[in-house]
């Protein structure tokens, strides 16, 4: 069997930050785009089923148009089966379009409580989230009836979860899902691919399919997989999105003026199909409106400016003056360690200017 795992495509995501700089549209244009080209390599490669692991659209801002248009590529595949597990932010709630809308007749969305879709000997357990959180997982009831055939799961969810904001989304042990002996777990909710190619690993995150921001710097797309007759699997990551998240970093020690660093920021090796952060470090000689730079620069595709500037002061000399400058720098530099000190420097920064 061939198959496609995608994951958290988010679909009508707002993109807040990239909207501020009239990008958001483009943006939603682009997961379109990568939609469209998945479906083209299932056409051309005749794959056999699409699994999509949660959070395929976002339940809040979805448009129906967007629904329609995902639901005519799918016709465009009537020989692939089609599974899909709602996850935390497209949840199988009432008024859901899983709910709602007349879905072409390859689709399977699994519910809230486990099911079991079978094809021959292919077997396909699945599902998904009816709310917004799910704090208890459901593996544990799952039973493999036949175990001589493939058997693969579906679902979104929290593998070893730490945190306790993790474990509300069907958190998983990694360990008890392997004893259960599925031949293949294809998850979503992680945006990074994770998976251990070498160590012939079964449990699997595709990562988001386009990268949503800049807490996302990995390559983005999807998972082609095979499972033979005797259960060996092959998989491979497909390259979707083409759009970066990139960051550069700006040292303003020598820069004297805020013209200065305006040039600076529009004379940057910028390539056009990435998108941009610029983080400026050092010791600064003027002060810094973050705002008002971003209205200045020339390049559209840097979507924000991150101060990560000191003020250029001798605290050791200001802590040794006997005024109400001195005593707080010094009060405020005793209380330094290593977890606290960039807060610490902060805070007496800002001080500092209101003085």
């Amino acid at each position: 069997m061939k198959f496609i795992h995608m994951a958290d495509m988010h679909f009508d995501i707002p993109f807040t930050t990239l909207s501020k700089k009239g990008l958001g549209d483009k943006r939603r244009l682009e997961q379109r785009e990568a939609f469209k080209k998945i479906i083209e390599y299932i056409q051309n490669n005749k794959i056999e089923y699409l699994f999509i692991c949660g959070d395929f659209y976002e339940h809040e801002y979805v448009k129906q148009s967007t629904i329609e248009y995902i639901n005519n590529k799918f016709k465009e595949i009537p020989n692939t089966k089609i599974y899909i597990v709602p996850g935390n932010h497209d949840p199988i709630i009432k008024n859901s379009y899983y709910n709602t809308f007349n879905w072409n007749n390859n689709v399977h969305i699994f519910k809230a409580e486990i099911e079991k879709a079978s094809n021959q000997n292919i077997h396909i357990y699945g599902y998904g989230f009816d709310n917004f959180y799910m704090k208890n997982t459901k593996v544990n009831e799952i039973k493999i009836e036949n175990k001589n055939d493939i058997n693969i799961l579906l679902t979104h969810a929290s593998l070893d979860a730490i945190s306790d904001e993790e474990k509300q989304y069907n958190p998983i042990i990694a360990k008890q899902l392997n004893e259960k002996g599925f031949d293949y777990v294809g998850l979503g909710h992680i945006h990074k691919p994770l998976y251990k190619k070498e160590e012939n690993e079964k449990i699997i995150y595709p990562g988001s399919t386009i990268s949503l921001g800049f807490d996302e710097k990995e390559n983005h797309g999807i998972i082609y997989g095979e499972i033979n007759e005797k259960k060996e699997i092959k998989i491979e990551f497909i390259k979707i999105d083409e759009t970066e998240f990139k960051e550069k970093e700006i040292k303003i020690d020598e820069i004297i003026s805020k013209e200065e660093l305006i040039e600076k920021i529009n004379n940057l090796n910028i390539e056009d199909n990435n998108l941009y952060k610029i983080i400026l470090i050092g010791k600064r000689n003027f002060e810094i409106n973050v705002q008002e730079i971003m209205k200045q620069i020339k390049i559209n595709n840097i979507i924000k400016i991150k101060d990560n500037t000191q003020i250029k002061t001798d605290l050791q000399k200001l802590s040794k003056e006997n005024n109400l400058k001195g005593l707080f720098i010094k009060n405020m530099l005793s209380k330094i360690n290593n977890e606290n000190k960039e807060q610490i420097l902060k805070a007496i920064e800002i001080a500092l200017e209101c003085m």
